[in-house]
This record gives structure tokens, sequence and C-alpha cells, in this order.
């Protein structure tokens, strides 16, 4: 799951933020928080304050220059964020400053002002908070498209989901449970193991001490199961493959 920090404010002093950019790829320490030109919102963007930003994985490579990108350094990082709406650019329709917003799709979300693509920007209900509206947002949307559209789970079906007391697998645990499937759900500590029960799961495996392939076929009285959301990889997938029943996903 992402972490959820909340920015500092600070006053805009003529045109400038704060925001944290990075000049070469490596570890923590090659982050600066250093003073910016506040952005100015194009055609259909938005300009955020930000209140709470997603902290995830994904930043961690970029940081470590483990994707291909083209961009000149200095860098921004970041692009979960909550806030509220703090100017609209042209051609924006439904939105309006003062809105309290999030998003998954900001350009340099640590710092004080992103923007945003209005198409990419979310209202935020009234019973979500800021931190709830970071962090939660693009692991949510990765849960939905799993479990409604990569593999349509129904009710009766059977889901092996690995990495289940993560962001994306809690989610999916409570998603698949909603849907009326049973779950049978993998975590590596007894701490985890509860917090995949309390989202609802029917079984939990520990892989780091039982042979969760194992497991699994003895819960199913060795039929498998319809499908497993696996996003651990390498060391799961030719097991998880064998958890199948003939056509399973």
């Amino acid at each position: 799951m992402s972490a959820a920090t909340s920015i500092p404010e600070t006053s805009r002093l003529n045109g400038l933020m704060h925001a944290i950019r990075y000049y070469e790829y490596g570890a923590a320490d090659v982050l600066r928080y250093e003073q910016v030109p506040l952005p100015t919102p194009g055609p259909g963007e938005v300009r955020i304050k930000v209140t709470a930003v997603g902290l995830n994985f994904t930043e961690i490579y970029q940081r470590r220059g483990w994707y291909n990108g083209t961009a000149p350094f200095p860098l921004p990082l970041g692009g979960e964020l909550a806030g509220v709406i703090d100017a609209v650019g042209p051609e924006v329709r439904g939105f309006q400053v003062g809105e309290r917003v999030a998003t998954a799709d900001a350009v340099g979300a640590y710092a004080e002002y992103a923007l945003a693509p209005a198409a990419k920007v979310v209202a935020l209900p009234a019973h979500v908070s800021n931190e709830q509206g970071a962090a939660l947002l693009l692991q949510g949307v990765t849960a939905q498209y799993l479990a409604y559209s990569t593999y349509p789970l129904k009710a009766g079906e059977t889901a092996l989901i690995h990495a289940a007391a993560g962001g994306v697998g809690l989610l999916l645990v409570q998603i698949a449970k909603k849907i009326g499937a049973r779950v049978i759900a993998t975590v590596s500590t007894e701490e985890k193991a509860a917090l995949a029960r309390a989202a609802g799961a029917d079984e939990v495996i520990l892989y780091s001490t039982q042979d969760f392939l194992a497991e699994t076929m003895r819960l199913t009285s060795n039929s498998g199961v319809e499908v497993v959301y696996d996003s651990v990889g390498k060391m799961t997938f030719a097991l998880s493959l064998q958890c199948l029943k003939v056509r399973g996903y």
C-alpha cells in the first residue's frame, strides 16, 4: 500500500514553492528539497494545493533509474496526491477552485503545488480523507480492473490472492468477498495474516512456512482455483499456474 504523508504549508513567495527533485539517479540521499517556480496549469490541467502525497514503490524505481526515461535532470517525483484545486487551466470543465480532489497522475506530487490533467482527477467524497485519497486511488483502480475486467470474478468462484496484505491485495480481498467469491490469501507473517482475515479472506496461507501449492490444492479438494492474482511474480508464477483449474486464469 502507498503510505501517505502530509505536506507542510508554506506561503507562496514571488511565484515560488517548495518541491522535492533529484539531479541524478541513486538512493534517497539524491533527493533535494528546494524552491522552484510555481507551475501554471495549461489547457486541460488543474493546479492542486497538495495536502497529502502517496508514496509508492514506483517512485523508488524512478529515483534509482530503473525506468528508461528521456527527461533531463532535474526531475520531479510523485504521481499520487490529494489536495484542493488552486487554479484551473483553459478548456477544463467540471472542476473549480476550492474543490477537494485526488489523482494518481500528478506531475511532481512531492511539492506544495502540482499540476494534473483534469481528466485524471476525481472529486473526493466528504467521508474519504485526504490521506486515504492519496494512498488508495492507484491501488483501488488496479484492484478494480483485476477483479472486474482482467478476470471478471463471479460469485461462487475461488480466487488465490498473493501478497494479500498489501495495498492492492487487501482491496482485492474485499472486492472478491463483495462479489461473493471464496478467497484463499497468501502472506508472509502472522501479522499480515491478521490483516488479510480482517479484510475477509476465507483461508490464509503463510507462504514463508507453508507450501502454498499444496495448501491451495488441499483447500480446494485438488480441484484448483478459477483465478490467481499474483503480484509477486518470479518466485510464485510457476507454482501459481499449477494452482489453477483447467482453463483457469
